[in-house]
Parts: C-alpha cells; sequence; structure tokens
C-alpha cells in the first residue's frame, strides 16, 4: 500500500508540472498574440512562399493561436490524470496515457518538421527568393503589410533591402512610381530621428533626408543604413526557433515523465490487485481443502472406534472386536430393540428379563 501510494504521489507530481506547463503555453501564446512587432516580422519569413504569404495573417499569429490551444489541451490532459489518479484503475490510466502519447507525437512531428524540412512548411529565406518578393511587393497596393514589415525591419536592424539598399532600383515601387520618384530607398533606410518611438517605421522622420537619399556613397554612408537585412533576419529566426525549441523539449522532458509515472502507477496497481487477491485465494483454498476433507470423512469406508478386547453383554459372548468397523457392522450395532430380543432368544433359549432392554441400550450407546 506505501509503495502505490508513492506511485500515485509520483503521478499526481507529474500531472502538476504537466498543468503548469499548459498554464505557461496559454500565457505564452497570449503572450505572442499581443506582440504585433514580432508578429509582423514573421511576415517575411514566408516571403517566398505563395501559399503561406496568401494567407491573411503572418505566421507567428497562427503559430501563437496553436501555442494557446495545445496549452488549453495540455490542462484538460492533466485535469484528466488528476482524475485517474482518484480513481486508479486501468481505464483513466490508459485513457491519460493515450492522450499524453498523442501530444507528443503531434509536438515531435512539427518539430522535427520545422527543423529538417523547414521548406515544406513554407519557411525559406533563399536570398534571391527574397529579393524578388521585395521587388515585387514593397509599396505596391494591397500589400500593405508587407511595406509595413519591411520598414520595421529596416528601423529595428539598421538595415536598408534583403541584399544592398540597390535592390530598390529595380523594384515596382520605383518602376511604377509608387513612391516619390526622387527616393532611391525608403525612409526607413535612412537614420531616424524618432528611432526610440515604438511606432517609429509607421512614420520614420530621417535626422537628415537630403543626405540619406543622395545617390553618392560618401554623402550618405553616414544618414543611411547600408547593411543587409537577410542577416538579421536569419538571426531572429534563429532566436525565434531556439525559444520555441527549448519550450518545446521542456514539455516532451515533462510528457516522458508523466508517461513514466502511468507506467509505474499501473505497476503499483497491479501489485496492489495482486497483494489483495492472494488472501482471497488463500481463504479460499481453505475452504475448498476443509469441504474436500469433510467429504472424505463423510465417505470413508470404515470408521475407526476404540479398540476393546471383546464384547459381551450379561454373560453373552458377541464375538471378538475388531479395530475397524465397517458400515454394514455400523449399521447392524444400531438395530432396532425387537430384533435384538430375537437374536438374543435364538442364541440363548431364553427370553429377555424385563430390564434386560434398557441394558442392552446403555451397553450400545
Amino acid at each position: 500500500m506505501g509503495r502505490c501510494f508513492n506511485y500515485k504521489l509520483l503521478l499526481n507530481l507529474c500531472n502538476f508540472l504537466f498543468l503548469i506547463c499548459g498554464l505557461l503555453m496559454i500565457v505564452s501564446g497570449l503572450y505572442l498574440f499581443s506582440d504585433n512587432k514580432r508578429i509582423l516580422l514573421s511576415r517575411l519569413l514566408a516571403a517566398s512562399s505563395d501559399r503561406l504569404s496568401s494567407l491573411p495573417q503572418p505566421l507567428l499569429f497562427y503559430i501563437s493561436l496553436g501555442v494557446a490551444i495545445a496549452g488549453f489541451l495540455a490542462i484538460l490532459a492533466a485535469v484528466v490524470g488528476f482524475w485517474a489518479s482518484c480513481l486508479h484503475t486501468y481505464c483513466f490510466l490508459s485513457v491519460y496515457f493515450l492522450s499524453v502519447v498523442v501530444l507528443l507525437l503531434t509536438e515531435s512531428v512539427l518539430c522535427l518538421a520545422i527543423t529538417l524540412w523547414p521548406h515544406c512548411l513554407g519557411i525559406s529565406l533563399d536570398e534571391n527568393q527574397m529579393v524578388r518578393s521585395l521587388q515585387s511587393n514593397y509599396g505596391v497596393p494591397g500589400q500593405e503589410q508587407f511595406t509595413n514589415t519591411m520598414d520595421l525591419a529596416q528601423a529595428r536592424f539598421g538595415c536598408c533591402g534583403m541584399r544592398s539598399s540597390l535592390d530598390y532600383d529595380t523594384s515596382l515601387w520605383r518602376l511604377q512610381s509608387y513612391g516619390q520618384r526622387i527616393w532611391p530607398v525608403p525612409l526607413s533606410c535612412c537614420v531616424l530621428a524618432n528611432a526610440g518611438q515604438s511606432m517609429a517605421y509607421l512614420d520614420p522622420k530621417p535626422a537628415n533626408e537630403s543626405l540619406c537619399q543622395s545617390i553618392e556613397r560618401d554623402s550618405y554612408k553616414r544618414e543611411r543604413h547600408t547593411e543587409s537585412c537577410l542577416p538579421h533576419l536569419d538571426n531572429w529566426y534563429r532566436e525565434q526557433y531556439g525559444i520555441f525549441l527549448g519550450g518545446s523539449l521542456v514539455l516532451a522532458l515533462v510528457e516522458f515523465s508523466v508517461l513514466l509515472a502511468i507506467i509505474m502507477s499501473c505497476t503499483g496497481l497491479a501489485t496492489q490487485r495482486a497483494r489483495l487477491k492472494k488472501p482471497i485465494l488463500e481463504v479460499r483454498a481453505q475452504k475448498v481443502k476443509k469441504r474436500q476433507t469433510l467429504i472424505e470423512n463423510i465417505y470413508e469406508p470404515e470408521v475407526e472406534l476404540r479398540e476393546n478386547s471383546s464384547h459381551s453383554f450379561n454373560g453373552i459372548y458377541l464375538g471378538p472386536a475388531s479395530r475397524h468397523v465397517s458400515s454394514e457392522d455400523f449399521k447392524e450395532l444400531y438395530i432396532k430393540p425387537r430384533d435384538l430380543y430375537k437374536h438374543h432368544h435364538i442364541v440363548t433359549g431364553k427370553p429377555v428379563p424385563v430390564d434386560r432392554p434398557m441394558q442392552m441400550r446403555n451397553y450400545l450407546v
């Protein structure tokens, strides 16, 4: 009972950790959902994929919802785990085990897909595709989300263009006059005077607009960002992936602990049932043994009586006493009084006295 109690305590501890992980996942999903800049930057991760770029919201928007839903499912599974721990039956433990296995497999598949085959999910930072996406989407009507994302990346990372500022020379933003014809680069590529503001990318104010928009390198190199944005985006993606992978690893360890606790709890349950069943089997065996002994005593062919040298009745010799009397002999000893009188009369030739029947009955008894 003590060992079983320890197994239940271990299972409840793992369930509590699993419950905490579910709550943290919900909090993380809601925090990620409220982080507009982080979600907006994830729009560039899917810029090279037509399937993901056609989605109405950036990639992290859906990931944040998925994390929150997964946390809610983890909490439900932990509640089922507490219920299974209280009832302590194979049925509920099996349901809890299967629930945790499904969550673990789903998480493992997603992590492997993001790690080994990110192209399958549409996540790609190919330089040529990213440059082509910038030239065809930046500043184009209907692509305001991509435009704001690119401005955010340039203002935040201090860069200009995917590969360089020359990416804008052949872009639709320049060729179709979607922007100012005299601007070789967007204002977000300039060193901003309001860089400390959180919404500076939506209303960029260059410190020196004339020098920033100059076509001479010596003039704009101090007032314009010249670094490529692609390496910064790659580092940012690795940072986000590292956070996601670390959280998934912690959750996987907790889930493995829960599975191990369930297995140990099932083992303890089997041991407990075996211990409770053993005394019952012993009692049943003893009852069966007693019943067999009783049956053997009832149907035993010979009954052992006390040992006497001979039997006599008022001087009448009734024959030598045997050590064992068969059932037929036992029946003959308890004959009726009239048969006994007849037997005495035949042997002795004399009638039985009046007081003799009582004496013979006392003798036989």
